[in-house]
This record gives C-alpha cells, structure tokens and sequence, in this order.
C-alpha cells in the first residue's frame, strides 16, 4: 500500500456517520484487539513510489501516449509482477524495469534498463516519515487495548522500516502477510487468541484492510489517507451497523477506541 501528502481534518469531520452515528450517539469500544495496517496507515509509503513513477514518465517522455495511458500500462504490469513476486521495492524495480522495455520507442539498451532499476531502488532508502498523531495515539492505546501490526509484503522491508520506525515496542505481535485475505484475517485472530467479534483492523486500504477484514467477521475502522494506492482502491463492502467506521485522522482513534 503506498501513498503521499497529508491533509489537515476539518473540524467536527475526524468521525464519518457512516457504521457509527446510526444510533445517534457515540460509544467508545474497552478492552478490544486492535490490528494496524502499517504502510500509509502508520507513517507515508506510497509517496516515494509516486514520486520515483514521475520521473519514470520524464525519462520515457513517450512522444503518442498520453501520461494516463501510460500509468494504466505501468499499472497493469506491476499488478502482473506484484502475482509473480508479491510485493516490495525489488518487486516494484522489476516491474518499472519490464514497463520501460514495453512502453520505450526505441530498444533500451542495458545501461538504460540499469538507471531505471537503480531509480527504484532509491525507495529502499528513504527515510521512515510517520504519519501525524500516530505516536501519541498508539501510546494512549496501548495501556486500554491489545495492539497488533499486520502490514503485507517484503518480509525484510516490513521488519526494516517497523524497526526504523521506533513502533515495535507498540505491538505484541507483528505479522507480514504475503497478502490480506478474508482467510489470512482469521488465521491471525486465531493466533491472538481473539474474538473476531471485537477484533478491530484499522488501516487506509479498502482492498487489503477493510473489506477482507469485514468478510472474516472483524469490524474494522478505514482511516482514510488523500493518496491511497490506486491498486488499493476498492468500494467498501456493505457492513452491519456499527461494523465499519470511517476517520479523517489517525487521532480521531483515540475517542473510539
């Protein structure tokens, strides 16, 4: 899950009516499992993808495709590559890789095809930007609830920016999952011990945190994020009332949770 810029909430708007605010009041949820989603829910991922993908479409500068038509291909290769070697900036470095040798008007020679896969690999290197409130939120949270990280992808990239992060000490367990499915959800609830019942997964992903998490019996709070992942977009799924909470803000957690 990847994605960028941040966004101030408007007053009054940290908690949408949707799945709260049918019963015309608030209730706070004690003593409950708590899974969070990692990438663009706990501090920015997606924003360095984007930003070497803009200098991808420089160096291509494609004389007949438009940029739109450009990203749909590039999109589609890298959800091709994600199927073959799952996710991570290694697996993104072949995909941009396989675009340029596709969408390139004349044959990229080998040094050509070496820019762009050292160009992606600069993600790796970025620094870990967290998100805002995230640090207070999880350090109130903590003491009322059990905290779990579940975040999918690269086994040794997911384990290097938690590390990076300083979150660890939040969480009593840590999964990285090579994708989130309904199953993949109650497998984890199973390890906790927990009831999916009050099992609620939180993240900025309707494709991989809340929709799976919804069919696996968990409720789950979207906390949403202005540059979400395009191949993380999805329609949310119908949830019973009080099932599916939707937030501006990481901190708008604390008054549910």
């Amino acid at each position: 899950m990847r994605s960028g810029k941040t966004r101030s909430p408007r007053p009054g708007a940290d908690l949408n009516v949707r799945g709260l605010a049918r019963t015309g009041r608030f209730r706070r949820h004690w003593h409950v499992l708590l899974l969070f989603d990692a990438d663009d829910t706990l501090w920015e991922n997606n924003v360095y993808f984007e930003r070497v993908i803009a200098r991808f479409m420089q160096r291509l500068n494609h004389s007949q495709l438009s940029v739109a038509e450009v990203r749909a291909r590039l999109n589609a290769i890298e959800h091709e590559h994600i199927v073959r070697f799952g996710y991570g900036v290694h697996s993104f470095a072949r995909a941009l890789c396989a675009a340029y040798s596709t969408l390139a008007e004349a044959p990229p020679d080998a040094a050509a095809l070496e820019d762009v896969h050292i160009l992606a690999l600069t993600i790796a290197h970025e620094p870990i930007e967290l998100l805002p409130a995230v640090v207070e939120t999880l350090a109130a949270l903590q003491p009322r609830h059990r905290m779990a990280l579940v975040t999918k992808g690269d086994l040794a990239e997911q384990t290097s920016k938690l590390e990076r992060s300083g979150l660890a000490p939040h969480f009593e367990r840590v999964f990285v999952l090579p994708e989130k499915t309904a199953a993949a959800y109650r497998e984890t609830v199973l390890a906790l011990t927990g009831d999916p019942a009050t099992t609620w997964m939180i993240g900025n992903s309707p494709r991989s945190d809340i929709n799976p998490a919804l069919a696996a019996g968990l409720r789950a709070v979207l906390v949403r994020h202005p540059d979400t992942w395009i191949l993380e977009h999805e329609a949310l799924a119908p949830a019973p009332a009080g099932h599916l909470i939707e937030v501006e803000s990481f901190a708008a957690l604390q008054k549910l949770f």
